[in-house]
């Protein structure tokens, strides 16, 4: 299908921005114009948040069961429409065409979990002193909800807010990224047409500074949720900070993956491998610090390496293609300045390291072996499809690396030994640690970070509690 250009929704209408002003949107593949997203002012801004006031005394109202249904409407369309959804997604984005649609699909299994878990938001009742009295726990949705997510996975990171958010009776406004407009711009279309009343979901785009600087402190917005950067996030919960706004942040990882002595180090290159460079690495929780024992290190590095040369690197859309471009010129600099470094440094290129071609923005899947803790790569989130790895000999002495940095998202490790397994389930600092497998981000388990990854759940019941209030509400007969 070809690639459309994108309006605004608000008040339950498809609109340009009241300037008429538009950004151009970029297939990463060929560097070329595909298309043009619509660029909202403060106009925009105060007819959306008017919108999103008016649609959450609606939805509110709607008993949670017809709330389930609505939901599960809108989960069925995006099924229907995924084919068409993902090739739009990758025009924009640049994964491959499988990577998206898989995505696209989980969306719908996302919407239909909180579409269930909203009909089990349950209050107490609470033993009285006074058996003349009855104490309650309610708990009531909290208003409108300002969402703000990332280029990376158009669809899933605003799938996590949008579902989390009207499951609790919610209503929500997203800020989506300009680079990757059409596919969000599909899963909020899908949520309208499923009959959402008018106002209950809402879509931006523009200026993030300009935008984030006036939804958030504006008196309509209740709760702030936003996947990004540590730096810019920290910004973020500081202003909600300052407005006592209710915030989740799900912000930048460095995962580290422990490869013990003992470990299964076919499934480790298998399932690490596969994640390291899913989505070209462009993923909050992607591999980025291998740590793996000295006695396996060789072979561990000799498989991860074939595993990276195997690849086929090309336009998403293209038949067979297992890794996309970079979303952006962006990140091909970073790359080129990440192994730069890292070559200075003494770190040993097995694989890649290089750009592919001259046009679109494709890198070569990289592994870096021997590479030492000052690197830059070992230090900043890479973001991108760079495998780093250095050797350990002692388990404590790998934990104590993993912890090093103020990044706390995700981690994996593996390990035949139970010992081990109990050990780093205990020490390593992660929100998330998967051992013995890939990343399996289910709905229904909590997903977040701790220390400089953020705060919060996009995931489990957690995510609806942070849409909710809690409130005491005691009656004494009379």
């Amino acid at each position: 299908m070809g690639y459309p250009s994108t309006q605004l929704f608000i008040d339950g209408q498809w609109q340009d921005a009241a300037d008429g002003k538009s950004l151009p949107v970029f297939n990463p593949a060929t560097g070329k114009e595909i298309g043009r997203v619509a660029h909202a002012g403060i106009a925009d801004l105060d007819r959306a948040l008017a919108a999103a006031q008016k649609g959450f005394e609606t939805w509110r109202d709607v008993s949670a069961f017809e709330r389930a249904k609505t939901m599960r409407r809108a989960a069925a369309l995006v099924r229907e429409r995924a084919d068409a959804i993902a090739a739009v997604m990758t025009q924009e984005q640049g994964k491959p065409l499988i990577e998206a649609k898989l995505e696209t699909l989980a969306a719908a299994d996302i919407i239909e979990w909180f579409a269930d878990e909203g009909q089990r938001v349950y209050g107490r009742i609470v033993p009285a002193r006074n058996l003349t009295v009855r104490q309650m726990v309610v708990k009531d949705p909290l208003g409108v909800v300002a969402a703000f997510t990332p280029w990376n996975f158009p669809i899933n990171q605003v799938v996590r807010k949008v579902s989390a958010a009207l499951a609790a009776g919610c209503s929500v406004l997203v800020k989506a990224a300009e680079e990757t407009p059409a596919s969000p711009a599909e899963l909020i279309r899908a949520f309208a047409d499923a009959g959402v009343p008018t106002g209950a979901v809402g879509l931006v785009y523009g200026n993030p500074a300009e935008i984030s600087g006036y939804l958030i402190p504006h008196p309509v917005v209740r709760k702030v949720t936003f996947t990004g950067s540590t730096f810019v996030g920290k910004q973020l919960a500081a202003l909600a900070g300052q407005h006592m706004k209710r915030a989740t942040m799900e912000l930048g990882g460095h995962a580290p993956v422990i490869v013990c002595e003992d470990a299964d180090i076919a499934l480790a290159v298998k399932t690490a491998g596969g994640s390291k460079f899913r989505n070209a690495g462009q993923v909050c929780i992607s591999p980025t610090r291998f740590l793996v024992h000295e006695d396996v290190r060789a072979q561990f590095v000799d498989a991860l390496t074939k595993h990276a040369e195997s690849l086929k690197v090309g336009d998403g859309l293209a038949e067979g293609t297992q890794m996309g471009p970079l979303a952006n010129p962006r990140r091909v600099t970073a790359m080129a300045e990440f192994l730069g470094d890292a070559r200075a440094q003494g770190a040993t290129v097995r694989t890649g390291g290089e750009r592919i071609g001259e046009a679109g923005n494709f890198f070569a899947p990289t592994v870096l072996d021997d590479v030492p803790l000052s690197a830059r790569i070992f230090n900043e989130e890479p973001f991108g499809p760079v495998a780093a790895v250095r050797g350990f000999t002692d388990l404590q002495d790998a934990i104590a690396e993993a912890n090093r940095l103020p990044f706390g998202l995700a981690g994996y490790a593996y390990t035949r030994s139970l010992k081990n397994a109990h050990l780093l389930s205990q020490r390593v600092e992660v929100g998330m640690l998967w051992i013995n497998q890939p990343a399996a981000p289910w709905p229904e388990l909590p997903f977040g970070g701790i220390k400089d990854s953020g705060y919060g759940s996009e995931g489990g019941m957690e995510a609806l509690e942070a849409c909710l209030n809690t409130r005491t509400v005691v009656i004494t007969n009379a």
